[in-house]
């Protein structure tokens, strides 16, 4: 089963999906997609696996070339987030670039085959204005592209606004006894 959560940043987009990967079988794998660019980053990669520990989930570290990775064993998987996957390979000399919506679909697919489920968080776009610098407006529609193609596949999407989540496609996943 593939689920997409969307929300704006504090929605509680990320609590919710770990709840609903804690509620799936094992094993349970959570993808991190977050660069190490400096020491803020660092920062919140050690408070984010602090939050996570003693949850049951084996963190995978894949901020970019979703399409190489290779699960130990199938599990469910929640990838946490979208967004910083697109960035990584938009921007990273070592990425995507110009392919990426390209390349993160199909590392999307691809990771999809060696899942039991498979749950997507990604950040709500375009609520933050519209005159936006550089390169802003094209990361955006790329990320806005990401996000119907997934939707379309996806067998539930889901919005959590101030930590509740609406259904917009199928419905909230229920799992048996862990």
């Amino acid at each position: 089963m593939l689920t997409f959560v969307v929300g704006g940043a504090g929605s509680g987009k990320s609590a919710y999906a770990e709840q609903l990967l804690a509620a799936c079988p094992g094993p349970r794998y959570y993808l991190a997609t977050m660069q190490v660019w400096d020491e803020e980053c660092r920062r919140r990669v050690e408070r984010h696996r602090a939050l996570r520990a003693g949850q049951g989930f084996r963190t995978l570290e894949c901020p970019r070339n979703l399409g190489g990775l290779l699960l130990p064993e199938r599990g469910a998987v929640l990838l946490e987030d979208l967004t910083n996957l697109v960035a990584n390979e938009r921007y990273d000399p070592d990425g995507a670039g110009k392919n990426t919506l390209q390349a993160v679909c199909r590392g999307l697919e691809q990771l999809y085959c060696q899942c039991t489920d498979l749950i997507v968080v990604g950040n709500e776009l375009f609520c933050g204005g519209t005159d936006y610098a550089g390169d802003t407006v094209e990361y955006l529609k790329l990320l806005a592209a990401l996000h119907r193609r997934l939707a379309a596949r996806a067998d539930n999407v889901c919005e959590v606004v101030a930590g509740c989540p609406v259904y917009y496609k199928g419905k909230e996943p229920v799992y048996g006894p862990v």
